[in-house]
C-alpha cells in the first residue's frame, strides 16, 4: 500500500506490476474493510505494514494493520529488522484475540530489542 500519488507512469506500471495498492489518504474510506476483502478474494495475498505511520518516534501506532487481519482472519507475521546485525527476523506470528490492548503490548514487546538504523526514530 502506498500513497496514490505514488502510482505515476511509469512508477505506477512497476508498482501495480509487483502488486502495489494505491491509497487514497485524502478521503475517509474503509480501508480495513478493503483490505480484508482483498484476503478473501485472494488465495495468495501478502500485505506489509509499518504500523508506527511516521518518520520520527512514535509510541502510539496506527492499529489499522491489527483490524485488517482480524477481519481478515490472518495471522499478523511480526518481522523485525536488526540493522546493526545486518539480520531480519521472522520468528513470531499472532492471531488477534480481539484484545487489542493485550495483543498490542505482545506485539510491542516482540520489536523491544532490535535496533534500526536511526533508533532513535522509534518508540515503543
Amino acid at each position: 500500500m502506498m500513497k496514490k500519488e505514488w502510482f505515476f507512469f511509469p512508477l505506477g506500471i512497476l508498482f501495480k506490476a509487483v502488486g502495489g495498492i494505491p491509497v487514497n489518504r485524502g478521503k475517509k474510506s474503509s480501508l480495513v474493510e478493503q483490505m480484508a476483502g482483498r484476503f478473501a478474494q485472494s488465495q495468495h495475498f501478502h500485505l506489509a505494514i509499518t504500523p508506527e505511520g511516521t518518520r520520527k518516534a512514535n509510541a502510539h501506532w496506527k492499529k489499522g494493520f491489527y483490524f485488517i487481519a482480524q477481519g481478515a482472519g490472518v495471522p499478523i507475521v511480526l518481522i523485525g529488522i536488526d540493522y546493526p546485525k545486518k539480520t531480519i527476523y521472522a520468528t513470531k506470528a499472532l492471531t488477534p484475540s480481539g484484545d487489542i490492548e493485550k495483543d498490542m503490548a505482545e506485539i510491542k514487546d516482540y520489536f523491544k530489542d532490535f535496533k534500526g538504523k536511526h533508533p532513535e526514530n522509534f518508540a515503543i
